[in-house]
């Protein structure tokens, strides 16, 4: 029944010291992306070597062509054949074991560079995500896969062959000026298609993600209401809404693609085109007796190579464009991450809280929901917080548990900014009850440990003191019995009880119940009111937003908001409220 940790990213360990290492003496090179790249320059150093000597061995054909036409033909001697051709043989087997050295370490380096960026990438995912619930939660890992498929195929070995092709242009010229000539006007031929291709993707590539990130965002949000969707016939004019999008989104698409195949179609005209000129230009030479027959045909083979480079720019281009996106994003998401200052977790909380000048501001919204709260709570006493709709207690709670994105104004935890705290090390000490219950997919033990390794033992204390012991013993397999994604096998009020264990999970410090008894029955009210007494006596401290008046007499204190402001703070007398009967309303 321990709940387990669930996957974890391995991490190596390796990979990730000679980083850290690494980095203090990349201080002074912009970007905190480019900064963990420099950690492994020693390896993409290798990466050039090995390119120096592919291309390099790639002259192997050229001389060979060159000393077959020039002088084996023309001495018709055997063993200066066999040499010759051992020779290649030996030399193009080098250059076919460099070019693999080469991809099997860009591999490696990939493999590495996303072990020690994966952790970092992901936490800055996560803190981000918290700031901004808008964005998408996939793109940060997206992206970093983006950049790494990039660093570990075509695009880098792109990067590493272009500066070779002077080398081979410069070869031609020393055959013939006409040739490197010729060789120069197609390598700007190709640099220009791949500035329009360059152009083309930008543009169509921006229309085509706009159109799919409005048909898909307007899908999922009619597919998280599915149920209202089906009961009241709603699906005929929503699907025509999305039809709409989803239909521009194609057309866009298509257009994209319609670019991209024209683009392809001037490229291999521009290839073919290459090798005819160059063997026309090279025959003209030879028969004015300029340059040898050997040498015509070697001049194909050199310009070839000399190109190469640039086609494989053009291939990889759309992909080039994607990854340097993607490592703006990702550059900027690890930057602001790197901006945090967190200080040292306190040892252990004491759960007093003070709220400094708390405002909250929203978009589209000229009022702000909280207005300058300044508040102080005692260590171990129980807050109840009430108010008219809308009156901002919701995100009053949430701004106590620093999960308010960007709020003005301090939250004081034991004297310290809750937002300078590590997660890692506060979390376990805080409890939560959010209005919208969130499960996850798993075991109840699991949800009630947090997916945390956990004894046994505290998770049955947990369920004991939120009153589902025995309704766990008569689930199929205990403890073990999977509640699907998001708890679809339990009812409601057994979704919150749930909520609650796992709330009370670890005896934390301080527990936020955002309306507790929504959903609960007289059994489970019963259990909420001996959780709260439990965590009264281990000295926790809570708040609590209620409507029913009963819930009154197991506080201390009463907070109540009115527009975003505290109109009251003030002591209760319980012995009093424990009286007063419960408002039939």
């Amino acid at each position: 029944m321990k709940a387990s940790s669930g996957p974890a990213g391995a991490i190596a360990v390796g990979a990730a010291s000679h980083a850290e290492h690494a980095q203090p003496r990349a201080r002074g090179r912009d970007g905190a992306l480019a900064r963990a790249l420099w950690a492994f320059r020693r390896e993409l150093a290798w990466v050039f070597v090995f390119g120096a000597f592919a291309n390099l061995l790639m002259l192997t054909p050229t001389v060979y062509m060159l000393q077959l036409f020039d002088r084996v033909m023309a001495s018709g001697n055997d063993f200066t054949l066999l040499t010759v051709t051992a020779l290649m043989l030996g030399f193009v087997a080098t250059m076919a074991f460099a070019e693999w050295l080469r991809s099997r370490l860009m591999v490696r380096l990939g493999t590495r560079l996303d072990d020690a960026l994966g952790r970092r990438v992901f936490l800055a995912a996560f803190r981000a995500q918290l700031q901004q619930p808008q964005r998408s939660p996939q793109q940060p890992l997206a992206d970093l896969n983006s950049v790494r498929q990039f660093l570990t195929g075509n695009g880098m070995f792109a990067i590493a062959d272009t500066p070779w092709a002077p080398v081979f242009i410069a070869v031609l010229y020393l055959m013939h000026p006409w040739l490197g000539s010729l060789a120069v006007a197609f390598c700007v031929l190709q640099l220009a298609l791949a500035l329009l291709a360059r152009h083309v993707a930008n543009r169509r590539q921006r229309d085509v993600s706009a159109a799919e990130n409005e048909a898909t965002q307007y899908l999922q949000a009619k597919l998280r209401n599915v149920d209202t969707v089906a009961a009241m016939g709603m699906q005929p004019p929503l699907r025509r809404h999305w039809l709409d999008r989803h239909g521009s989104h194609v057309q866009r698409l298509a257009a994209m693609h319609e670019a991209s195949a024209r683009i392809q179609a001037l490229t291999k005209w521009l290839q073919y085109t290459q090798q005819a000129l160059m063997l026309s230009l090279g025959a003209l030479l030879a028969i004015d007796g300029q340059i040898t027959a050997g040498a015509m045909i070697a001049s194909n083979a050199l310009m070839g190579n000399a190109l190469r480079p640039f086609g494989l720019l053009v291939q990889v281009w759309t992909q080039a464009v994607d990854a340097r996106a993607a490592w703006v994003r990702l550059d900027r998401l690890l930057g602001s991450a790197e901006q945090v200052q967190v200080e040292a977790a306190p040892p252990a909380l004491t759960g007093q809280l003070s709220l400094r000048r708390v405002t909250v501001r929203v978009e589209g919204r000229e009022a702000p929901i909280l207005d300058a709260v300044d508040a102080d709570f005692r260590a171990g006493e129980v807050v109840a917080i009430v108010g008219p709709s809308g009156a901002g207690k919701s995100t009053l709670v949430r701004c106590m548990l620093g999960i308010w994105p960007g709020h003005e104004g301090h939250v004081l935890l034991d004297g310290h900014d809750l937002r300078a705290l590590p997660r890692d090390a506060i979390g376990p000490q805080l409890g939560y009850l959010p209005q919208d219950i969130e499960l996850f997919d798993g075991t109840i033990a699991q949800n009630i440990a947090r997916f945390d390794d956990a004894e046994p033992q505290a998770i049955v204390e947990a369920a004991r003191m939120a009153g589902i012991h025995e309704m766990v013993l008569r689930m199929p397999k205990g403890y073990d019995t999977s509640i699907g994604a998001g708890g679809m096998v339990l009812s409601g009020g057994q979704q919150q009880r749930l909520a609650l264990a796992r709330a009370l999970m670890g005896e934390p410090r301080i527990a936020v119940l955002d309306e507790p008894n929504a959903n609960l029955d007289e059994a489970g009210e019963a259990a909420l009111v001996a959780a709260i007494e439990a965590l009264r006596q281990r000295g926790a401290t809570v708040f609590m937003i209620v409507h029913r008046q009963h819930l009154l007499k197991l506080a201390d204190r009463l907070l109540v908001l009115d527009r975003g402001r505290v109109a009251a703070l003030t002591e209760i007398n319980r012995a009093r409220m424990a009286s007063v009967k419960e408002d039939p309303r």
